[in-house]
């Protein structure tokens, strides 16, 4: 007899065949006893008739347990009531562990309770089709930048110095110094830029904010291309590239989770380039001319960016951000140096920036200078200084947070539901 997972079970109607799975719930009509079996590609109904099958083996039926895993040998059939279209005629059923009391009922249960049982909440349709989708944006992702011809270089978690500034850093002792954990991978993708012209890296990437806001983490992965030769209009067109390739993906690969997670996909399937590209200043105006107090050298906080995206249907670009409030490694713009050469992707409905990068400096006299403005040590920048007197040239890149690609693309209300287990202010358990 042969074994298939679930989501192949179109591929056997009319055969008998081999289910492994848990019950993921189970009613009885007495003489009938319909179990709902999940075995990580789907789900399915399994229908157990009185008499039709062993005595030993219905009675096996009668005592599963809601996540008790089995075996199921049954005739698959095709049958538009049932979920997913198909149910299995059951012909013989061995139970392998009867569950324990299962903490998470098909009720509804609140959030905090949840988390504690994120282990077992995963197992859940929606928290399943969540991961689906944050798998199919990874792939596509990958996809997309391999078919640009970029090289994947791998990038340290343990790093001797900063990227995004000393206020956000994990510390660890190293030995007989201290180690920090990588807020970004961009200055070492820089170096990787100068060997092989296109690279990137995607990894973990660890932020100590004390935030408790619903875009916020403090473990989360990140996508980071940088390119040697590209300046910032060329950053931008692969930014947007890759962003619309990577919807289209999902939607067509990924329906059903869609679906199962309810996402309207009718903005989703309007995500074209070219987006829209806004200065600073002109964010700066629609602010104020939507009743925003907002000062000229301020950062956006996510009240400002959702009104901004607000005024568009697809992702917005703001450019040319006031310099000092940017990274020192952001060039300035060379016409009016107090703003740089930096833009952030703001996706729309709400969910803010998901993208954020620029064109970095190549000169080495102003990155000292701008290292020493931002009292960071200079010996620790000692090697990334080396890229500017050996052969430096323009280079941009640019940094996707994942988490929040799966927040925007699911249309999920927190970005807790992005990642499996999920690393807050206030949580590190499971």
């Amino acid at each position: 007899m042969q074994r298939v997972d679930i989501s192949h079970v179109a591929e056997h109607v009319g055969e008998e065949v081999e289910l492994r799975g848990w019950v993921y719930n189970k009613r009885s009509s007495g003489s009938l006893i319909f179990l709902i079996v999940r075995d990580g590609t789907g789900f399915i109904q399994a229908v157990a008739a009185k008499g039709e099958i062993p005595d030993e083996d219905f009675e096996a039926c009668d005592g599963l347990t809601q996540e008790s895993s089995l075996v199921v040998r049954g005739t698959i059939k095709a049958d538009k009531r049932a979920p997913g279209g198909y149910e299995v005629a059951v012909t013989g059923v061995r139970p392998l562990h009867i569950a324990e009391e299962y903490p998470i009922s098909l009720k509804k249960h609140g959030t905090d309770f949840l988390m504690d049982w994120r282990h077992l909440w995963l197992r859940t349709p929606r928290q399943a089709a969540i991961l689906r989708i944050r798998h199919e944006i990874i792939g596509a992702i990958r996809d997309f930048l391999d078919e640009q011809e970029f090289i994947l270089v791998d990038a340290p978690i343990l790093t001797p110095s900063a990227c995004e500034g000393t206020t956000t850093l994990f510390s660890t002792d190293y030995f007989d110094s201290t180690a920090y954990l990588s807020q970004s991978g961009q200055l070492y993708m820089e170096a990787a830029a100068m060997a092989l012209g296109k690279v990137y890296c995607f990894g973990p990437t660890f932020r100590a904010e004390k935030s408790k806001t619903r875009r916020h983490l403090t473990e989360f992965w990140m996508v980071e291309p940088e390119m040697a030769w590209v300046d910032l209009d060329g950053n931008l067109k692969l930014q947007e590239d890759m962003v619309s390739y990577v919807i289209q993906r999902v939607l067509e690969e990924r329906k059903s989770e869609l679906a199962t997670v309810e996402r309207d996909t009718g903005r989703l399937r309007n995500i074209k380039p070219p987006f829209p590209r806004i200065s600073y200043d002109e964010a700066v105006e629609i602010l104020n001319k939507n009743g925003v107090e907002f000062e000229w050298g301020n950062d956006f906080g996510g009240g400002d960016e959702t009104v901004l995206a607000e005024q568009f249907d697809s992702p917005v670009f703001v450019h040319r951000y006031p310099t000092a409030i940017k990274a020192f490694y952001m060039k300035p713009d060379p016409q009016r140096p107090e703003v740089c050469l930096s833009a952030d992707l703001l996706a729309p409905e709400g969910y803010g920036e998901i993208i954020g990068g620029g064109q970095r400096i190549d000169d080495p006299e102003l990155l000292r200078l701008r290292i020493r403005e931002h009292d960071l040590p200079e010996e620790a920048y000692a090697w990334y200084m080396d890229l500017r007197k050996f052969g430096s040239v323009p280079h941009s890149g640019f940094g996707l947070g994942i988490e929040r690609a799966v927040a925007w693309i699911c249309g999920l209300d927190h970005i807790r539901e992005t990642i499996p287990f999920p690393r807050l202010l206030n949580r590190i358990y499971p």
